[in-house]
């Protein structure tokens, strides 16, 4: 941990760096505001000591510039002649804390340890922050994202029971998060339960809970995830995979608002709302008797339809900067740049898995490939589905032309694909792509694609 100490009196900076490098701490030592200042940049201290009365500046000013440029570092106060109002005043303006001199060394020391402490909370909180924002944005503005935030928006206030239907990797979680954070219960939890990952005879235990002694191994009461998400959201993810006997239970809560535990007669009455997601189709299992068909018209009461990547295409971007700045934090290295024809041919590759997958091969990409300004050619040897030695893929992004004139290459065979896929239909190409109909239009008969 390293300490800066400003203060014009040579002996209380020689000794506040003795004694705080006895426990152990870094020091440095300024004896006016401008050497402070530069030495700031120089050493990146974890804490600094700052005299009030400099002979080149005022230490509340100079608290104050500090505060600025590095607003999480804590700054002591030191001061010979203080008063009230530079007191207060360097509080106000963010200060850890204020010491008199003459100092009491121990409590320099005790002050010092609490500053770091601080320090390091807030650090945590930062990243913990950050973790959050990161894995919880939704990134996309393409037409079908645009839909999606729209009603999103409308149900979030409310405590209307959603049911999210949507392929594998389309971020089903991610849409409940977000309705969970812009309802009124948002302060209160989000519980998330995997009906999936759970094994059949468990799913009960740890959905609602059990009392001592209600089967081999249950030696203590425990919550279920019920009872964790009271006055919050329970997110039932894959609830299509949930069996039979369990899917009474939960219409049974959704209904009445109550349950009892695995072992026990007592019932508990409970105030949570209800997100639940499946890929599967619903309507279909409960034709099949495998998914009980009051529970599925309780459950989709709003339903949310999570958009595959291949009806968002233009959000490719994006999604690709998002994933290259966070792949470039974790793995603590320069963030990779994708040029326009890279990013063209991310667009044009199929992502069956979609977001999940695009995500997966950028981590690829960051993994294998060693360039920081990434062209086609770099990034095909890793793309699934591609053999870079005798594909006409390879040597279609090899081929070196002109920029402008791969480009009309590129949209030829973009656009004519994407209009095979929607049976040659404008209008539905154009709202799958996030563009107007009149835009693309007019970009076909460019490309002398109208026919």
């Amino acid at each position: 941990m390293s300490i800066l100490v400003i203060d014009d009196e040579k002996n209380i900076r020689i000794t506040l760096c003795n004694i705080l490098e006895d426990d152990g701490y870094i020091c440095h030592g300024a004896g006016c505001v401008e050497e402070g200042l530069t030495m700031l940049e120089e050493v990146d201290p974890d804490v600094i000591l700052l005299d009030v009365k400099l002979p080149d500046g005022n230490g509340i000013e100079a608290l104050e510039s500090i505060r600025k440029s590095l607003p999480h570092i804590p700054v002591i106060m030191i001061s010979g002649n203080s008063n009230i109002s530079d007191a207060v005043k360097a509080i106000k303006l963010g200060a850890f804390d204020f010491l008199e001199k003459p100092l009491s060394l121990p409590k320099v020391k005790i002050t010092v340890k609490k500053a770091l402490d601080f320090y390091a909370m807030s650090l945590k909180l930062m990243r913990m922050q950050a973790d959050s924002e990161r894995d919880w944005k939704m990134i996309g503005e393409s037409a079908a994202m645009q839909k999606l935030q729209e009603l999103i928006n409308k149900v979030a206030p409310s405590n209307a029971k959603i049911l999210i239907q949507g392929e594998s990797g389309t971020g089903k979680e991610l849409i409940a998060r977000q309705i969970h954070a812009r309802s009124l219960r948002a302060d209160k939890a989000f519980v998330k339960f995997n009906c999936a990952a759970i094994p059949r005879e468990l799913i009960e235990s740890e959905l609602f809970g059990f009392e001592k002694g209600a089967f081999t191994g249950a030696g203590a009461r425990k919550k279920g995830k019920l009872e964790e998400a009271d006055k919050g959201s329970l997110f039932l993810d894959e609830i299509g995979d949930m069996e039979l006997a369990a899917q009474a239970k939960v219409l049974r809560v959704i209904q009445e608002g109550e349950f009892e535990r695995v072992g026990s007669n007592q019932t508990h009455h409970i105030d949570v709302r209800i997100i639940a997601a499946t890929n599967k189709n619903l309507p279909e299992l409960v034709r099949k008797g495998e998914f009980r068909e009051d529970l599925f018209y309780r459950l989709n009461v709003v339903p949310i339809t999570s958009p595959p990547l291949r009806d968002r295409i233009s959000d490719i971007p994006l999604l690709i900067k998002h994933f290259a700045y966070e792949l470039a934090l974790e793995l603590a290295i320069r963030v990779k740049v994708f040029s326009p024809a890279t990013l063209l041919r991310m667009q044009a590759q199929d992502y069956p898995g979609n977001v999940r997958e695009l995500k997966n091969i950028m981590e690829r990409i960051y993994l294998l490939c060693d360039k920081e300004e990434l062209e086609p050619e770099d990034i095909i040897p890793v793309l699934p589905g591609i053999n870079p030695a005798n594909t006409d893929d390879a040597r279609f992004w090899q081929e070196t032309i002109q920029y402008q004139e791969k480009k009309r290459q590129f949209e030829i065979r973009y656009l004519s694909l994407q209009l095979k896929l929607h049976g040659g239909n404008i209008s539905r190409t154009a709202e799958a792509l996030g563009l107007q109909q009149s835009n693309l239009s007019r970009k076909l008969a460019e490309l002398g694609l109208n026919g």
